[in-house]
This record gives C-alpha cells, structure tokens and sequence, in this order.
C-alpha cells in the first residue's frame, strides 16, 4: 500500500454526495440526508510460524435518507455509478411513499449542525507490506513460545491495518467529513497440556503504528497470562468483592452508556428510566465525555445527523448529568440532541490513586475477573449473570486461578456499590478506565 490508498478523494465523495442531495430535491423529497464512504484494509495470521491467512477488503458505500414530511426512506448501494446514485435515491423514496409519518423524523435542527471542519489527527496511514506484516506476527507469537515450553499451542498471532473515509451532508447544507485509521497487533496461546490447558491473549490497538506495543511485547505478556491460569480451580460459592479488569472494566461502562442512550429510554426497555438528576453511581466517581480529543478513539466533531459535538460531564459526583441522544430519540423523548448519534465519545472515567496491586490489597479477599463468558445480561432489569475466569485473592494478594463459575448481580446496585477506580487505564478504545472494584456480588462455583 502506498500513499493514502484510496481511490476516491475528500472532493469526489463530497461531490458524489451533493450529486445525491441534488437528484432527491428534484425527485420531490422535502429533505435528505446522504453518507459516502470508502474504506480498505490488509489483516494476516499466522500459527506456529506459519501463515495461515492473508486477507485484504477494500469497500466502498453509499446511504441514503430521504424524507416526505415525516415519512422517511432509506436505500443504500455500493455503485458510485451517476444513474446508480439516482436509482438508490429513488428507491430511497418509493420506501418513503409506503411508511407510516413518524413525528420525530427529520433532519437535526439546522442551529445545532457542525459549522466548521476540525483536525482531530484520527489518519495515520501504515504502510507495511504484507511480508513485513507477516515477520510482525511472527515475532509476536515466537516471544510466547520463548517464556516457557509450558506454552504448548498456539491459537495464532495477527496484524491488521485497516484505513477509511467518508463524508455526510444533509439538504440543510451540512457537508463534512474526514479520514481515519485503525491498526492493532494481536497474539493467542495456550499453555500446559493434557487436562490442564488454558488460553489467553493481548492485543494492541492504535491510530498510529509508531504507537503499537512491540510485537515481542505482546507475545510475551500473553504467554505470562495463559501461564498464570495453569491448575485453575473451581471457587467455592460465596458473596465477595470483586475486581474487574481494565479491559472488563470497560465493559460495564459500556452498560451504563446503553442504559442512558436514547433508543433504549424511548422504547422503555432500561434499568435506568427516569434516572437523569439522580445518583447512578457514588459520589467519588466523574465521568466526562471529551469528543474533541486529538487522535482519540471515539474523537469527532460531528454525531451521525451532523450535530456539532460537545464536552460534557456526564457524572459528577455520581449524579447523571445527561443522557446520550440522537436527534430522532431526542424528540421521542421530548428533549435536545446530545450529539451522540452513532454512539458516545471518548467517555473518561477520572482514574482513583491505587494501581492494580493497591486495588487487590484493599480488596483484601475476593475475585479478580479478567475474562467473562456468554451474553446473560438483562438491561431491562439490569440483572446480570455471566461466566467468568480469573484469581482468588486472600490477605490482598493473589491465591491462585479460577474458573468454571459465574458472576451474579444487578447492574443498578454494581454500579452504584463500586468501591474504587484504578489508576491502570486501558488506552484501547472509546471508554479509557481503569479496573473498577466492586462491593459485593455472588460467585457461583461448587
């Protein structure tokens, strides 16, 4: 690959994109709303130092929206073709024609539109060949198999780098877009043999390659972790603290960001109704929402209707200070858009003053969960149960590894009893936060 690797520049997608506002004012539409987009990638795998695949996607795409009134119509395509782009708008509106008026659709309020471009450094294109790539991923699964002979197998190593583009515009006369970039390193082994085996892995994941772990890096550190859950056991059931991982931590986050986002509270289908104004979490805890950071993960100046976005503080002192809106759940619900359609923006839990070992030496005795199984978590009533493997801990310092057992509470009540945040945050995606310690929830083991 070498330059930006895209066939279509800023300005044809921006033309494209007119073209299309263009053929749906003539058509009859009363607004529309049009993303062109175009993205490539290089991924390669290889296990037990040889290559097991090469893979290469290049897509390119475009979405149209158009509104009669309040009946809305959505086509898409992938042929950027001139009688395509018309025949998508068309059929765009032949869906319009046939769809029930819907009081809260339309385009965001024009005031409320992004009014300028803004550099957030989010493209940073990485040239390596696939060669190169190869000997990367190599790398990184050879420092595994040097830790110990006890790593026994390998699930495979990767490199991927993935690079795409895009503009929006809307027949208010929003008309925007930018570049942006995504790369990671990865590695999966397994150690031991027989009856006891164990898997784990790490990765890295960056904007810019130059801020990648070194493959070694990550070979090693994934060998350490498959190592260190060798002769798991099975706890005993019990109600106890317990510790969830950076990368978990996130995780749970996550959940709180789902039950206050707009399409959940309109459709009623939230543990957290009716909770702006109220404490969701205890009075240590501020979350911020800082959309605007430079080579940010979730970084952006506009949501997905164009809305211009905002820094915002989203907990203070524990209290939801405002919920995640679009501007269709926005009106649904009878409020503003909070420019979060398509999702938040880098979310940032203020890190408390104890590092990992300091957490589990306040914990003193309980669990530390560093992988969760299977999907069972109810955001109707927040109950929460999932299969889980990680450490017990005794007299603040790790025991031994477990496994085979479950996790059960109520997200409503683990949000709120979170006893400390530590300050070994995670920079791997849009909600950077440190492990989070939790009060008290039930292990079922044997």
């Amino acid at each position: 690959m070498s330059g930006s690797g895209f066939n279509y520049s800023q300005d044809t997608l921006r033309n494209l994109a007119q073209d299309v506002l263009q053929h749906a004012r003539k058509a009859g539409a009363t607004a529309c709303e049009v993303d062109v987009s175009e993205g490539f990638g290089q991924s390669v795998s290889v296990r037990k130092s040889e290559v097991e695949t090469i893979e290469y996607n290049r897509d390119k795409g475009v979405g149209v929206t158009v509104y009669l009134g309040q009946q809305r119509g959505h086509a898409s395509s992938s042929d950027f073709a001139p009688e395509a782009l018309r025949a998508t708008v068309d059929a765009a509106l032949s869906i319009a024609r046939f769809t029930a008026a819907d009081s809260a659709a339309g385009l965001a309020d024009e005031k409320l539109l992004a009014k300028k471009s803004m550099e957030l450094d989010l493209y940073h294109p990485w040239d390596v060949s696939v060669g190169d790539s190869i000997e990367l991923a190599k790398r990184a699964e050879e420092a595994a198999f040097n830790v110990s002979p006890l790593i026994s197998n390998s699930e495979g190593a990767s490199v991927s780098v993935q690079q795409s583009h895009f503009v929006s515009a809307n027949s208010l006369g929003f008309c925007d877009g930018y570049a942006s970039s995504r790369h990671y390193i990865a590695c999966s082994v397994i150690a031991g043999k027989g009856d006891d085996m164990q898997r784990d892995d790490w990765y890295s994941s960056q904007r810019k390659s130059v801020d990648l772990a070194a493959p070694e890096v990550i070979g090693d550190y994934a060998a350490r972790r498959a190592l260190s859950r060798l002769q798991a056991r099975q706890p005993k059931t019990a109600q106890v603290p317990v510790l969830f991982e950076a990368p978990l931590a996130a995780g749970l986050i996550g959940s709180f960001v789902r039950a206050v986002s707009g399409g959940s509270l309109y459709r009623k289908s939230s543990f957290l109704l009716d909770s702006l104004g109220t404490q969701v979490f205890p009075k240590f805890m501020q979350i911020s929402e800082r959309p605007h950071l430079i080579g940010g993960f979730a970084s952006s100046p506009f949501d997905d209707d164009g809305v211009a976005t905002q820094d915002r503080e989203v907990i203070v002192d524990g209290v939801l200070q405002g919920y995640f809106l679009s501007t269709y759940s926005a009106r649904k619900l009878g409020m503003q858009t909070t420019g979060n359609a398509g999702g938040s923006h880098n979310l940032i839990v203020k890190p408390g003053d104890l590092d990992f070992a300091a957490l589990i030496k306040k914990m003193g005795r309980g669990l530390i969960v560093t992988e969760l199984l299977g999907q069972g978590v109810n955001y109707v009533t927040g109950d929460y149960s999932r299969g889980a493997a990680g450490y017990w801990v005794e007299n603040g310092e790790i025991a031994y590894p477990v496994h085979e057992f479950t996790i059960a509470g109520n997200l409503k009540d683990m949000l709120r009893n979170i006893v400390a945040v530590g300050n070994d945050v995670l920079m791997r995606g849009s909600k950077p936060v440190g492990s989070i310690l939790i009060e008290k929830m039930t292990v079922a083991g044997n």
